[in-house]
């Protein structure tokens, strides 16, 4: 962790599992603070409390600091002296931003453009930015504005020197038990003895631990340039073996009833899209999409451009598809399905 030797870290929208993915990664190194922005009180005051009983000593390095991304000031009174920032501040629930579509824009779009301005005005280093898969070949209004904050990522990357501030983009699929996902859902259908809801077997999603969102991140942090979208070739599979492997780990025969696709839902997500590929570098685990720094004059396009290379679209229906045996010895590495099945053990 020497990179973050005596630096300061900002993670807006830190009281989410991503926040306390990287506390825990974070807080017994040689960092010098963390900053956690979010808007909601409770959630940080049960944070402090949690952090101080579990690391009385470490705890000290921990700040929270009241605000929302849709409020530039707040997020300048909080940036003095921020060396690096990691973005995770957004709406994400699909069907909620499908009902609410301008309020994803406010939060993931706006919001994205004013930590990008202020960190900018307040001389931060660097700034990771988290999309997800819905950004490409978005079919929802999360996805369009996941997409949309990746572009104004791009944008920024364009008018600002890397050795000012470096903004960078990382996009990753469905971290496995993080807020609102389906896994806490289903785990909850089994302590009331429900149907396991199911909205279509066959749907495939990519699955990723926690951990390894936090390591794409440290990834981008040591490998990616400024106007970069770093991905990682993470696994999929479909969500009927997820919600089987899930009674399996829990030995339990709870009906699985498919309820058919909500709201802006797609069959499959993508990671990588055919247009990317033209311009993506195969980094062994990841990919690198670098921003496409062309000007406005076209002219000197009309007989030469990029070269396409061989890379080809990479979506949760063509990576690897995990089976029920590969899934449930993943989700036995997943720290709250750990605590949960310990519960249940000793009901």
């Amino acid at each position: 962790m020497s990179i973050f030797k005596n630096k300061i870290l900002l993670i807006t929208g830190g009281t989410g599992s991503f926040g306390n993915a990287v506390l825990e990664r974070f807080l017994k190194t040689d960092i010098k603070e963390i900053r956690i922005f979010s808007r909601d009180e409770l959630k940080q005051d049960d944070m402090r409390h949690y952090y101080q009983n579990q690391f009385p000593v470490e705890s000290n390095k921990l700040k929270f600091y009241l605000g929302n991304v849709r409020s530039i000031q707040s997020l300048k009174d909080a940036m003095h002296e921020v060396d690096y920032i990691f973005h995770a501040a957004a709406l994400k629930q699909v069907p909620s931003c499908e009902f609410f579509p301008v309020e994803a824009v406010k939060t993931n779009v706006l919001g994205t453009d004013n930590v990008l301005t202020a960190a900018i005005e307040c001389g931060v280093k660097k700034v990771i930015c988290l999309s997800t898969d819905k950004a490409a070949y978005p079919v929802n209004a999360m996805g369009t504005s996941k997409a949309m904050m990746e572009k104004v990522v791009v944008s920024k990357s364009r008018i600002v020197k890397p050795e000012q501030t470096t903004i960078m983009c990382t996009r990753y699929g469905n971290v496995l038990a993080s807020r609102g996902s389906v896994i806490p859902l289903f785990i909850n259908q089994i302590k009331e003895g429900k149907p396991l809801t199911v909205t279509e077997p066959t749907m495939t999603r990519f699955v990723m631990t926690l951990e390894e969102a936090v390591e794409l991140v440290l990834f981008a942090f040591e490998n990616g340039e400024s106007g970069d979208i770093l991905v990682q070739k993470a696994p999929a599979c479909t969500i009927g073996v997820l919600a089987q492997a899930i009674k399996e780990l829990f030995h339990v025969e709870n009906e699985i009833k498919i309820i058919g696709i909500r709201h802006g839902e797609k069959m499959y997500e993508t990671l990588l899209t055919d247009e990317e590929c033209a311009n993506a570098l195969d980094m062994g685990g990841f990919y690198r999409v670098p921003a496409d720094k062309r000007g406005l004059n076209y002219d000197k396009y009309f007989s030469s451009g990029y070269k396409k290379s061989n890379l080809k679209q990479f979506n949760s229906h063509n990576t690897k598809l995990m089976n029920l045996e590969e899934l449930k010895e993943k989700l036995r590495t997943v720290p709250f399905i750990i605590d949960e099945l310990e519960k249940w053990d000793n009901r």
